[in-house]
């Protein structure tokens, strides 16, 4: 293709290219809506006559044969379906979308389209045949299979004209001149229905439709349908009994099937041209010439048609869209693909906090939270803060000549490395949900208002995506407490009722040793008993820990001392008999938080444990620690004053990862991947001390293999050194 590129460049600035009318955009818009309106369509049609009177002439032909007469396009819509109405708008429209040959000589344009026509049928009727639910695909397919003959003609006449002469028919010495003159037609059609934005299947199917019996045998189906039909519609008997063979060797038809639909697709092809006015038994006329207004406007429907369809298949993303990751990727790829902009930050609104969290993608290629680019909303001056107050987008090359930026306006531009930034507002259902700031070049500018209304329903289509998951992950620590606090109850109940029989066979043993005092009779026994119910009992109690929020005690701890200890203890009695090996990178002059500490080593006990535990077959555990600022002028959470940022710690390993059907309530008590009878109790009971400490602990599942575990707690100004 790379050969090939300054003929299709030079190609591309001629002006009779065929471009295709406003009418199939419509169409095509109406048809790909999920809840078709077929009222809205028959209006579309109803606004072209021409087309209306081709569609009701082809509903009234033999072709369908109804028993009376249909006379509102209305009616015609709701017989011939969505898919029928958008072909014959195919048929009719892309006929008259091409220039006219001046004269006839060795291209016959007669007979150009009767062959396009019959293979649009007969494709269709292989489909149908092998009950592929791509007919219709088929059908466009085989229509425009062979469009590029027409360009070549049209654009390169002498040349042309002088191979089709020397070939005289000659498929395979036609496909070695054209590839001359800088491509074949195969190649300049698939350039074209790229260009006007068809799906890939079917320029595929065009792409490949003169290749060798050997490489169609190892294609797609509706590549080798189109192959085969297209020798079966050859005027030449060897042709078509190429067709025939193939059709046997790789579909499993008969002949006599293939002679069959040969025919039906024939008498299909003549009802459907003559009720759409595709004359296949006279010369054509002279060809119309296109000035330069008109090629404005079809260059504008065929960007339309572009925009229109890109955007479809960017929509179609978030439908696949599994966590935050994966939506900000397909609004990335969006991004690029609708207007080329390359890079971007994500903010996402923590109300609670009043704070804008940034993300940036990491060399893996996901979206990580940035601790150092959190903005206050109380910086309502700069762009971030002010379009979402606003609900509008801004854009710093309007603001600039209005008033001066504020330093973060200017720090984000060059952290994007961008002339300017343009900020749109993430709103979904009037919510507040972020912002996406993107890197722009001054004469960018004009491009994006230009597609402002494009670029807003893809970026309210992405808010609602990011607003939806973000519910999700909202809705699910509400059950998760929710759990933990039914679990308590229950627990709680079955202490207490386990208690009291405990109770009683402690004042029984007390009763029984005061009875045998001086016998020398048992007595070390029962007090090993009295002490092991007494164990059972403190166990018990324990049980109903893991829920309750307990205010912890005020005492500064150094993270990095606490882990080291761990460290040496694990390596000990965890690690000892695993083939695991321990990373630390903990960051100097770590400012400490307000914890407890034996909270805390319970915690990271149970997080160094349960890597070692799934890395049974041996691997890596990398333990990490860093001080994350706190947003640009913001000093709050949860109430609190003077808030100096967090601490984050973070256990990775390289084991197998956490499964998915326990991911979402990994946190819940008694839920556990593991065999052997764990109770599932360590990471809830993390997760209930980190929460009582104001702080975060989040798991995620990394692409290959492996697990993450991130702890953030708050640091408060009192002990910032």
């Amino acid at each position: 293709m790379k050969a090939q590129k300054p003929f299709f460049d030079k190609l591309s600035t001629l002006k009779n290219l065929p471009t295709l009318p406003h009418i199939l955009l419509k169409l095509f818009e109406s048809c790909s809506q999920d809840s078709v309106d077929l009222i809205e369509i028959a209006t579309i049609v109803g606004k072209d006559p021409s087309l209306s009177a081709k569609i009701l002439k082809l509903v009234n032909s033999a072709y369908f044969g109804l028993p009376q007469k249909v006379q509102e396009i209305n009616q015609a819509v709701v017989i011939v379906g969505t898919s029928g109405i958008r072909n014959m708008a195919i048929c009719a429209c892309v006929y008259e979308a091409f220039p006219k040959p001046k004269k006839n000589g060795n291209f016959n344009l007669k007979m150009f389209w009767w062959h396009s026509l019959r293979c649009a049928f007969l494709s269709k009727s292989i489909a149908s045949e092998m009950n592929s639910d791509q007919r219709d695909e088929a059908f466009v397919s085989g229509l425009l299979h062979d469009i590029g003959k027409v360009v070549l003609w049209v654009n390169c006449q002498a040349a042309y004209e002088a191979l089709l002469g020397d070939c005289r028919g000659d498929g395979q010495q036609l496909i070695e001149g054209e590839a001359r003159l800088g491509a074949t037609h195969c190649e300049v059609a698939a350039w074209l229905l790229d260009r006007w934005n068809f799906q890939p299947m079917i320029s595929d199917a065009v792409r490949y439709h003169h290749e060798s019996p050997v490489r169609i045998a190892q294609a797609l189906p509706m590549t080798q349908i189109v192959c085969i039909a297209n020798f079966l519609c050859q005027d030449t008997e060897p042709g078509m009994n190429q067709g025939v063979v193939l059709a046997q060797q790789i579909l499993g038809l008969s002949s006599d099937e293939c002679y069959v639909l040969i025919e039906k697709s024939g008498q299909e092809a003549k009802e459907v041209a003559d009720a759409l006015g595709i004359d296949i038994n006279v010369e054509e006329p002279a060809q119309k010439t296109i000035d330069e207004k008109d090629q404005q406007i079809q260059d504008a429907l065929v960007r339309d048609v572009k925009n229109v369809s890109l955007l479809m298949g960017s929509l179609e993303g978030f439908l696949t869209t599994e966590d935050q990751n994966d939506i900000l990727s397909v609004i990335s790829d969006g991004l690029k693909i609708l207007l080329d902009v390359n890079r971007f930050l994500y903010y996402q609104l923590d109300v609670e906090k009043n704070v804008l969290f940034g993300y940036l993608q990491d060399k893996n290629g996901r979206y990580t939270k940035n601790h150092g680019i959190a903005v206050s909303m109380g910086l309502d001056q700069c762009l971030l803060v002010k379009a979402l107050l606003e609900k509008k987008p801004l854009d710093s090359f309007s603001t600039a000549e209005q008033h001066p930026l504020t330093i973060l306006d200017e720090q984000l531009i060059r952290l994007l490395d961008g002339q300017g930034i343009y900020c749109l507002p993430l709103i979904a259902h009037g919510d507040a949900v972020g912002v996406l700031v993107l890197a722009l070049q001054k004469n960018d500018l004009p491009f994006l208002l230009e597609n402002q209304k494009l670029l807003n329903l893809f970026i309210h289509k992405g808010a609602l995506a990011l607003r939806l998951d973000h519910m999700k992950q909202i809705q699910l620590q509400d059950i998760q407490a929710k759990r933990a606090e039914a679990s308590s109850d229950l627990a709680r109940r079955v202490v207490h009722e386990v208690n009291n029989p405990l109770s009683i066979i402690k004042n029984y043993l007390k009763v029984l040793e005061i009875k045998l005092t001086g016998k020398d009779i048992a007595l070390d026994e029962i007090r090993i008993v009295n002490e092991e119910i007494s164990r059972v009992a403190d166990l018990l109690r324990k049980l109903t820990d893991f829920s309750t929020e307990k205010a912890p005690t005020q005492e500064k701890t150094d993270i990095n001392v606490l882990l080291m200890d761990i460290v040496k203890l694990t390596k000990d009695s965890l690690l000892r008999h695993a083939d695991v090996k321990l990373h630390t990178d903990l960051e100097k002059d770590l400012p400490p938080v307000i914890a407890e500490k034996a909270g805390l080593k319970q915690v990271f006990i149970n997080l160094i444990k349960n890597a070692a535990e799934a890395m049974q077959a041996g691997g890596n555990l990398f333990i990490q620690t860093r001080h994350l600022p706190p947003p640009i002028s913001g000093k709050h959470v949860h109430g609190k004053k003077d808030f100096n940022g967090y601490v984050e710690i973070q256990f990775k390993d390289d084991g197998p990862g956490i499964p998915e059907d326990i991911k979402e309530k990994l946190f819940d008590p008694y839920v556990s991947s593991k065999e052997g009878g764990h109770s599932g109790l360590g990471l809830s009971i993390a997760y209930n001390i980190v929460k009582s400490l104001h702080g975060q602990i989040s798991c995620t599942r990394l692409p290959r293999q492996g697990t993450v575990f991130k702890i953030e707690l708050p640091i408060q100004g009192a002990f910032n050194r």
